[in-house]
């Protein structure tokens, strides 16, 4: 019965195809729609995952890296009291508006203040030491090289930042921000921008590197709430990266979205591929009732059929993971932000999978109409 559903496939091909398609399109657009979530609301935790710090310390209660609000100095001052830390930190972040030399209007921009030293921890994944040195000339910004469009600049022009002058001097990937433009600049680049009199001696993050980065949960929970140096709380990299695009997917309803569409994507599918399915079966309909007036039990043509199901499920998910990788390879070249994790692509697949089963299922409804007594008519 395997042999004979595998032979049904080939000699019947077109019949098939058609389910073939649906369950690799449902697929292929369960896979981009992971990728390009999990690359859009990662890109909120950019400043942590670009970062090679293993805890941050920021004012208590903060849902997203971009929600921070200043902190005083005396946080780092209780970080370095710490034997297990072994180096500290400024982070400072601006909200400020972009002027390019272009008419592009304002741009919503967020200035990182880093130190630009060649060891700094902040952003070492993206910038190179080379590029950070750049920093240290009074003005100097680094932009993402996807963002000089919108920006209206090239690199070695000047525009302004909350009305103060600055010049681009580099330009690097992996700066992109949600909801935002990143500007990275030095710590006294942003101490300049920044226009609240308020924050002049404060600092919006302090970050720190671990002697033994498999204790930072310990050491975070053991750092965190101490009164005597005012309101902080201590996160580790990964738990305040999780944080971060946990806001984004859940707290601002945009998540709930993605899975409403990822429930349609199935459901479309599920129909499709059934119906599919359903109109073979229904085609050699009268092959099923020889079968099954030879001897054949309606048992083993169930099998025959969900036999078909699986293959047009494999089929369908080669050809959505081949079309998958070409049109990830071609995003990432365009600046896209997508990104795409093996457990993520096994669960998308598997629910393609799944979706070809249930329409298996479905299909075999179809074999009441083989009635041995049909060949009569």
């Amino acid at each position: 019965m395997v042999a004979l559903a595998r032979k049904t496939l080939i000699q019947e091909w077109r019949r098939f195809l058609p389910a073939i398609l649906a369950v690799g399109f449902a697929g292929l657009l369960q896979l981009l729609q992971a990728a390009l979530v999990l690359g859009i609301f990662g890109s909120a935790s950019v400043y942590i995952t670009g970062s090679a710090a293993d805890l941050w310390a920021g004012y208590p209660g903060t849902q997203s890296v971009n929600l921070g609000r200043p902190i005083g100095e005396d946080v780092a001052m209780r970080l370095r009291m710490d034997p297990d830390v072994t180096k500290v930190e400024p982070f400072r972040w601006v909200d400020a508006d972009w002027r390019g030399p272009r008419d592009t209007g304002g741009v919503s921009v967020f200035v990182s203040g880093i130190d630009p030293r060649p060891d700094g921890m902040m952003f070492s994944r993206a910038l190179p030491p080379a590029l950070r040195a750049k920093l240290n000339e009074p003005g100097a910004v680094i932009v993402d090289k996807a963002d000089l469009d919108s920006l209206g600049v090239s690199i070695g022009d000047t525009a302004a930042i909350n009305g103060q002058r600055v010049r681009v001097v580099g330009v690097s990937s992996g700066l992109r921000a949600l909801g935002g433009v990143n500007i990275v600049s030095s710590l006294d680049t942003a101490r300049v921008l920044d226009i609240d009199p308020e924050d002049a001696g404060m600092m919006t993050y302090f970050v720190a590197k671990l002697r033994d980065p498999s204790k930072a949960k310990a050491i975070a929970k053991r750092l965190s709430g101490s009164d005597a140096f005012g309101p902080y709380t201590v996160w580790t990299a990964k738990e305040f990266a999780r944080q971060s695009q946990l806001y984004w997917m859940l707290d601002t309803g945009a998540g709930a979205g993605v899975l409403f569409l990822a429930g349609i994507v199935f459901l479309v599918g599920a129909v499709i591929t059934s119906q599919t399915l359903i109109a073979a079966v229904i085609g050699s309909i009268r092959e099923y009732a020889t079968l099954n007036a030879l001897g054949v039990g309606r048992g083993a043509l169930r099998k025959v059929i969900m036999e078909q199901a699986f293959w047009v499920g494999a089929l369908g998910l080669i050809c959505s993971i081949v079309i998958g990788i070409v049109m990830l390879i071609i995003a990432r070249s365009r600046s896209v932000p997508m990104e795409l994790h093996p457990l993520t692509a096994g669960v998308c697949l598997a629910l393609s999978m799944a979706l070809a089963i249930v329409s298996g299922l479905a299909a075999m409804r179809s074999l009441r109409r083989a009635d041995p007594a049909s060949l009569l008519r």
